[in-house]
């Protein structure tokens, strides 16, 4: 059994992205095929082995908590139309996990989000499943870090190599290689706009122990004005080891919209009931990319 039991999912963002779907709709329940973005996190979550996830909500997210409630009316109604696979599917959903919530009041960043659910995590080491970046892989990216975790009783964040033109989108990190797929960080750069200290990017999996709230309590704005987690994990590695894992998995940034598109044709692929429909389609399109390319003036 793994020493990491809890979990925290920031869901507060705007999703300033996807206007104008957003301005009505919070951007963790734009489904990916049939299936909010958010509940693959929380699946992803529930298969590594946590018990008990809180979800850090904003203004007009209250889809969220709707979607993992017991919806009786609906429930009754597919029971009543003897629609039984719906009907269990509906009542799964109800069922993955205990999940809490608390509201960011405020926009503050992704570290005030982590802050925001101190008291829920107490002083135990858990984990942070950004909502936003969906890990394909047979074993949870997740879990793949709490193993690290379990073994080295500190601090560890999921990595992936982005090309050198891309690594101005996320955080990065470098330090010195040890074993397998695992490093030691001893540097980390929120979005580097000049020389990034690697193409090492993090992917938003985290295993944190609670020293990081006091560290986030007394950061100052950095990037973007906002309280940036990246920055307290640069003080924390002051003191104690930080580790990077290179994960095994597929990951897709559905944050942006080419992510948000990959990720619904690559996971449709994926279903036994759409795959050859699906296929067949996708496989009538070369024509129909030529005419729209001639049409919009792109070439290449």
């Amino acid at each position: 059994m793994s020493k990491v039991k809890k979990a925290i999912i920031p869901a507060a963002g705007l999703g300033t992205r996807f206007l104008p779907a957003t301005k009505a709709i919070p951007k963790e329940m734009l489904p990916i095929v049939d299936v909010p973005t958010i509940q693959y996190i929380v699946e992803e979550a529930v298969r590594s082995g946590i018990y008990d996830l809180i979800i850090v909500t904003g203004r007009n997210k209250n889809s969220i908590e709707n979607h993992f409630d017991y919806n009786h009316e609906l429930e009754s109604a597919l029971e009543e139309n003897k629609k039984e696979e719906l009907l269990q599917i509906v009542k799964d959903v109800s069922n993955l996990i205990d999940i809490h919530y608390v509201r960011q009041k405020e926009p503050l960043g992704l570290g005030h989000a982590v802050w925001s659910a101190r008291k829920f995590i107490g002083n135990e080491p858990f984990a942070v499943l950004l909502g936003d970046m969906i890990i394909d892989s047979d074993v949870p990216c997740l879990r793949q870090l709490m193993d690290v975790y379990d073994a080295k009783e500190s601090s560890v964040i999921a990595l992936q190599p982005v090309p050198w033109s891309e690594v101005h989108k996320y955080g990065v990190a470098s330090g010195t290689y040890l074993t397998g797929r695992l490093s030691s960080i001893d540097q980390l750069v929120e979005k580097p706009q000049a020389k990034a200290p690697s193409n090492h990017a993090i992917v938003g999996r985290y295993i944190l122990t609670p020293r990081i709230f006091d560290l986030i309590r007394g950061l100052a704005p950095g990037r973007g004005g906002e309280i940036q987690l990246t920055d307290a994990l640069q003080q924390l590695t002051r003191y104690e080891p930080l580790f990077g894992y290179l994960y095994e998995g597929r990951l897709y940034d559905v944050g942006t919209k080419l992510g948000f598109l990959q990720a619904n044709v690559e996971f449709a692929l994926k279903r036994e009931d759409l795959y050859s429909e699906w296929r067949d389609y996708l496989l009538t399109l070369s024509g129909e990319l030529e005419r729209t390319a001639n049409k919009i003036g792109v070439t290449g």
